[in-house]
């Protein structure tokens, strides 16, 4: 559950900030026990904007805040 709960989150804000832009959650099955965001370019090359793979414990420093996925986002597309 903590994971499609800060799935959506991040996918509410990710949409927030760009509107025009699609996400999947999930489109191949994940890692266990792993938190990813990735950004799949145009030219199929892709871009980690966040890894929660190594991180913790606490368990809550494996999922981002959905504002630094966004910032994330944005330093990429720049």
């Amino acid at each position: 559950r903590v994971f499609g709960r800060n799935a959506a989150a991040v996918s509410a804000a990710l949409r927030g900030a760009m509107a025009h832009l699609p996400v999947d959650i999930n489109p191949r099955p994940p890692r266990r026990n792993s938190f990813e965001v990735s950004l799949v370019k145009e030219d199929g090359s892709t871009v980690e904007l966040w890894s929660g793979i190594g991180k913790g414990p606490p368990r809550k420093l494996k999922f981002p805040q959905p504002e630094t996925v966004v910032e994330a986002l944005k330093s990429s597309l720049a």
